[in-house]
């Protein structure tokens, strides 16, 4: 009987403890993804897919150095729910506009905290924000986000490359189809990562990430948990391209404002993977445009010296980072109609420091190769502009007298390269140089960067971003490196969050057996076509035409096939594909004319387009007459081959069948005609 006491007195203890607990809840607008936020001894949260669990008591949490510890013990004092449906103008961005439709959650809590979530039809995000007035700056030493699955599912997982330390990354990495509990314990992973949680797919990624470090995550069998780079305290520069090294770190994560919101922590949720490659969570959650009127960006293609090693064949002058050779580049752009030329690393004056003989740059002259009032003048008779590469810090020490300089002489933006880092400082630095880019007129491409954290929206002048894997690795790759693979596996994933910079456009195509990698005579992995496709499937607004206008001139019809291709849409819609597979993408420019890309892996297959899905109400008096540039018979054995058919009338009842050979793709043009 004693026994039975006790049991019964055990029980009343365990359910007065779980009636303590509060949960509040929010849902998405059609009901289908459901939140439950535990107010306990912890913080933590769970997500419902159409009842399915997808994540559980994942805990939520911040350490204030002397104050708050966010999370321990929450007292919740009020809450307030909202349903936001707005439409955001989203200028560059794969859509023209992008809808922002969800139900939202407040919870006040008694340490000065508020916790917010969104329910979205196609995820679920949250964020911490602090009412604090005093003291001025917080101190945050740590932040714990998990995230709890039920089962030890696989995942793509994109481990850093560890760049001088843990925290230093170039954020390009291939992705490993893995289980949870497969994962290296010692490697960080960057986002976005994804788990497939049994058909439904659980992508995670932030925004509106402002001075404060960015989201690595931790694997381990049925969890991922964030960590973040502790904020520096000393540094190094290495090489001529000044590239911070932090050589030590304090005991906390970053410094900040008392109060402020913090980033969102995003869970994308989709169900089939071609919603994966057009969710707009992280455009939608970051914070609105700072820089105004953006009338003067002008997107476009660029003639790129880097990755063809300037080379150039058949010329009078001797080819390199000169004047001629750079002329040579404007004449090929504007023979094209390319928007840009760029001159990459090599054009500015390194200089020995007379004092302790240590090499410095000075950003704000060119080397005595290189007449650049001369090239601006000559590339604006031709409607050509030009860009700068230039390192992110050798920038940052001459930020605003470069831009104020390079602006009045009428040079177009930046590619800023190799930042490597996202701490605080480090994220910071992105703002800053946006922003006084933004001042100047001068657009952005970004290197050595972190994936898009809703930035684009904030600074619509950054027009792409690399945090890619991207056609720079054919340089020194093998065939071992498997790149086509690569190509069909990160538009669901890394292309999420926005813009990419992969850089494709390379002429000497080659089957999976025959790549060599060759830094100055570079080859690619793939058909001709798979090089073409990646101009519609990539988002780039500002994309690059790598090869040597040498190797265009050899196949005139084909590049100037490239350079027609927009590189601004009004709508995208992702029509076939599978992960690590396949994709199929359309994307609508001005007048309701479509170009279809398509991209393949090893694996030769066809595809059937179903051309009704890019109709809408009130198109029925429409056509379209196609030209398709896809593989030719020979294609899995000689790469380059390709055909061309042109003159196809289609309708809303056609359907477009392709075939794309082993690592193939193809292009079709859709031009509208309404009778």
């Amino acid at each position: 009987m004693k026994k039975i006491i006790l049991s019964l007195l055990a029980f009343a203890a365990i359910v007065t403890t779980q009636a303590a607990d509060k949960v509040e809840s929010v849902s998405s607008p059609d009901g289908k993804i459901k939140v439950e936020i535990t107010f306990g001894s912890e913080l933590k949260y769970s997500v419902f897919d159409n009842g399915k669990t997808l994540l559980k008591d994942s805990r939520i949490g911040l350490t204030v150095k002397d104050g708050p510890q966010v999370g321990q013990n929450p007292v919740l004092k009020k809450k307030n729910t909202v349903t936001i449906d707005e439409e955001i103008p989203s200028p560059f961005y794969r859509e023209s506009k992008v809808q922002n439709n969800c139900n939202e959650i407040n919870l006040t809590m008694a340490d000065g905290f508020i916790l917010t979530f969104r329910a979205y039809n196609s995820g679920v995000a949250y964020r911490l924000s602090s009412t604090l007035k005093k003291p001025a700056e917080l101190i945050i030493e740590n932040e714990l986000a998990e995230f709890n699955f039920p089962e030890d599912y696989p995942a793509w997982i994109p481990y850093t490359n560890e760049q001088y330390n843990r925290w230093g990354t170039s954020f390009e990495n291939t992705y490993n189809n893995i289980k949870l509990s497969e994962a290296q314990k010692d490697r960080l992973a960057f986002t976005p990562l994804a788990v497939d949680c049994g058909g439904t797919k659980v992508s995670i990624m932030e925004s509106d990430l402002e001075s404060y470090p960015g989201l690595f995550l931790k694997a381990e069998a049925k969890k991922l948990t964030a960590e973040f780079a502790p904020y520096p305290k000393a540094h190094k520069f290495v090489d001529g391209r000044k590239k911070l090294v932090v050589t030590e770190r304090e005991n906390y994560i970053a410094k900040v404002k008392s109060t402020r919101s913090f980033p969102w922590r995003i869970m994308v949720i989709t169900h089939k993977d071609t919603e994966m490659a057009q969710n707009n969570l992280v455009y939608a959650l970051g914070s609105p445009n700072r820089i105004g009127d953006t009338r003067w960006i002008k997107p476009g293609k660029l003639a790129w010296d880097w990755w063809n090693a300037l080379t150039l064949t058949g010329v009078d002058f001797k080819p390199g980072i000169n004047t001629e050779t750079y002329k040579y580049y404007i004449d090929f752009a504007a023979k094209h109609e390319l928007e840009y030329i760029a001159l990459d690393e090599g054009w500015y004056y390194p200089r020995k420091n007379e004092k302790d003989d240590n090499e410095t740059v000075d950003v704000l002259h060119t080397i005595k190769e290189i007449n650049l009032p001369e090239l601006i003048k000559y590339g604006k008779e031709k409607k050509v502009g030009i860009v700068l590469w230039i390192g992110f810090n050798v920038l940052s020490e001459q930020l605003e007298t470069a831009c104020k300089q390079y602006s009045e002489m009428g040079i177009k933006g930046f590619k800023v390269d190799f930042l490597d880092r996202n701490d605080q400082t480090a994220v910071e630095q992105v703002y800053q140089i946006a922003a006084m880019c933004a001042k100047y007129n001068l657009f952005l491409d970004l290197h050595g960067m972190y994936a898009p954290t809703g930035y684009t929206r904030t600074f619509p002048n950054i027009l792409n971003i690399e945090g890619v894997w991207g056609l720079e690795q054919a340089k020194w790759s093998s065939n071992k490196d498997d790149m086509p693979t690569y190509c069909v596996t990160f538009p669901y994933l890394r292309m999420m969050p926005g813009y990419v910079d992969y850089t494709p456009g390379g002429m000497r195509n080659t089957t999976k057996n025959h790549f060599v990698g060759d830094y100055y005579w570079p080859q690619t992995q793939g058909t001709r076509c798979h090089q073409l496709g990646m101009y519609v499937v990539f988002d780039s607004p500002l994309t690059m035409m790598a090869d040597s206008p040498s190797e265009y001139e050899k196949d005139e019809e084909c590049a100037s096939f490239i350079a027609s291709i927009p590189n601004q849409y009004e709508k995208t819609i992702v029509l076939d594909g599978e992960i690590g597979k396949y994709i199929v993408t359309a994307r609508k420019i001005a007048g309701k004319h479509w170009w279809i890309g398509g991209l393949n892996n090893w694996e030769a297959r066809d595809v059937e387009i179903d051309i009704s899905k890019l109709f809408e109400p009130g198109d029925r008096d429409t056509y379209f007459v196609t030209t398709i540039y896809q593989d030719g018979d020979m294609a899995d054995r000689v790469a380059t081959d390709y055909k061309v058919i042109e003159g196809r009338r289609v309708d809303k009842n056609t359907k477009i069948k392709i075939h794309m050979a082993k690592g193939g793709g193809f292009v079709i043009k859709l031009h509208r005609i309404v009778t």
